[in-house]
C-alpha cells in the first residue's frame, strides 16, 4: 500500500496491508459481496505494492508465486471487482492501480497527486474539491458518474534529490 497519504480524518483511513485486507473483508460481508481466493489475492498484491502497480506486474507476481497459472482475464475481472465497489482505485494516467485508504466507504471521490519522479501516488482526503467539481459540472448540465482528478508533479523527496 503506498505509504504515503494526506491523514486529515485518520480515523477512516487504513494504512497496513493487513489492516486494509481486514477492512475490504468486513465490506464485502457487510454487503453480501463475494470476495474469492483470486480476488482476495489481487486485492493483496495490490494493498502491498509501494506504490500504483500495473495490472501486468500483477500477474507476473501471481504467475511467480503460482506457478505460472494466471491469465490475463482473470487478473482484469479480479481488478474490476475491486473497482466497482470501490476498494481500489485506478489511476487512468498512469495505467496502474493502488488500494484505497476508505474501503468501506461505498462511493467517494478523492484527487490523487502522483509523482512522475519515483511513481509514488498520495490519495488526498478533500472532499471539498469533489464536491466543487461536482457543483460545476451540475451548473453546465452535466451529469457527473464520478471523476478521478490526478495532479501530477515532484514529491518533496524528488525536488530535494534534484529529480
Amino acid at each position: 500500500m503506498s505509504e504515503t497519504h494526506d491523514c486529515t480524518h485518520p480515523e477512516h483511513h487504513v494504512h497496513s496491508t493487513e489492516g486494509f485486507v481486514s477492512e475490504v473483508e468486513a465490506a464485502c460481508v457487510e454487503r453480501g459481496l463475494r470476495l474469492t481466493p483470486l480476488r482476495a489475492e489481487v486485492l493483496q498484491l495490490v494493498a502491498e505494492a509501494d506504490g500504483p502497480v500495473k495490472a501486468y506486474d500483477l500477474l507476473d507476481r501471481m504467475k511467480s508465486s503460482r506457478g505460472g497459472n494466471a491469465a490475463p482475464p482473470t487478473v482484469y475481472r479480479a481488478l474490476d471487482f475491486l473497482l466497482e465497489h470501490g476498494f481500489i482505485h485506478k489511476l487512468a494516467s498512469v495505467n496502474a492501480f493502488i488500494s484505497c485508504h476508505h474501503p468501506r466507504s461505498r462511493q467517494h471521490q478523492v484527487p490523487f497527486l502522483i509523482c512522475d519522479g519515483c511513481h509514488m501516488a498520495v490519495e488526498l482526503e478533500d472532499e471539498q474539491t469533489a464536491l466543487q467539481l461536482e457543483a460545476q459540472a451540475r451548473a453546465l448540465g452535466f451529469q457527473p458518474q464520478g471523476h478521478t482528478l490526478e495532479v501530477h508533479g515532484l514529491c518533496a523527496k524528488c525536488v530535494a534529490s534534484g529529480k
